[in-house]
């Protein structure tokens, strides 16, 4: 019998990779995704064009319908959710509508699981923002960015401060998937990502902003940078986060609720002006303007990734000059499909 994964979000940015990734290895591909992010439509078509794929469009925040798809599809080898509501603008506007997808909607999907596929391995996608802007760690201006003072980077054993709603909503999720391992002994692992960024990313101002700030300097859209654009992340390339899934998979039956920072770590880190210097090098101007930090944003997030490194043997193989030059190539090839998905 061929294996079979879930992907919840499996027509996103992070979960047609996986679909990809996935069928190309020979699974069956079964995804759940109510297609409300732009881009999702297209994204499934294009997967659809080259796998045998099976779509549910069902809505995470509906235990009834989620239950059918569980006892429908029953045997899963492992179930990835990574279907969410993503931008931390968009929890202040409207909070209940993001804890209902990220909090409610990640105990749906833990219910289903439990109660049909227990044995099933249950990785989910979490967020940095679980530590909050980590007031008590200490930062320095260099140049033209932030770096920590003390430490490399920060790890699993951080204090957590769920600040702004969706930090409060994924960070509850958080918790609710740790507790499953622990309470009812389900083999769960969270993975608290940091930047990501890769090929099919619709980012938009207030989620993805690598992408968003390749997409807009190609289409000649105006870029808001909110605070003083020296912030700091350590991006990653979506492929080594789908290989991280992978090894996580294999590792199936020993998880017990493990909790990782996963993203590029110190030798992939950009601060947005960086960036931007980077894409004027390749021929990427951008017309940026500048606006008040948002909530929760942190002057520096990097993810100590030595825990991943030591118990899975993952580290990242992209380095963003490789990484960027790729999307840019992507989005170059793509001006027409993403004017009409986000324009």
């Amino acid at each position: 019998m061929t294996d079979k994964i879930l992907i919840t979000g499996g027509a996103g940015f992070i979960g047609c990779h996986c679909s990809q990734y996935f069928a190309e290895k020979g699974y069956r591909i079964v995804i759940v995704d109510n297609l409300s992010r732009k881009g999702t439509r297209d994204n499934l078509a294009w997967l659809k064009g080259k796998w045998s794929i099976t779509h549910y469009p069902v809505d995470i925040r509906n235990p009834e319908q989620l239950r059918e798809v569980f006892i429908k599809e029953k045997g899963f080898d492992a179930v990835l959710h990574l279907a969410a509501q993503v931008a931390v603008t968009t929890s202040v506007k409207d909070p209940r509508e993001d804890f209902d997808i990220n909090a409610l909607g990640t105990f749906n999907m833990l219910e289903c699981v439990r109660e049909t596929d227990p044995e099933t391995p249950f990785l989910f996608s979490s967020t940095n923002k679980v530590y909050g802007n980590l007031p008590e760690v200490a930062v320095i201006e260099i140049g033209n960015r932030y770096t920590f003072k003390d430490i490399k980077g920060v790890s699993e054993t951080q204090t957590l401060d769920f600040h702004s709603p969706y930090g409060c909503s994924k960070g509850c999720a958080d918790q609710y998937v740790i507790d499953y391992a622990r309470i009812y002994g389900m083999h769960t692992a969270c993975f608290r990502q940091s930047c990501i960024y890769g090929q099919r990313q619709f980012g938009v101002e207030d989620q993805g902003w690598v992408a968003w700030f390749i997409i807009a300097g190609v289409l000649g859209r105006p870029v808001t940078i909110y605070g003083d654009g020296k912030q700091v992340r350590d991006i990653l390339f979506v492929e080594d986060l789908v290989k991280l899934y992978e090894t996580a998979i294999e590792k199936g039956p020993r998880l017990r609720g493990d909790v990782y920072n996963i993203g590029g770590g110190q030798v992939n880190t950009l601060s947005l002006l960086e960036l931007v210097e980077i894409l004027k090098n390749e021929g990427v101007e951008l017309n940026y303007t500048f606006d008040d930090w948002r909530p929760g944003d942190q002057k520096v997030f990097v993810s100590d990734n030595d825990k991943a490194r030591q118990t899975l043997g993952w580290h990242p193989k992209v380095d963003p000059e490789n990484g960027i030059r790729r999307l840019i190539a992507w989005v170059t090839s793509h001006q027409e499909l993403l004017r009409r998905v986000l324009m």
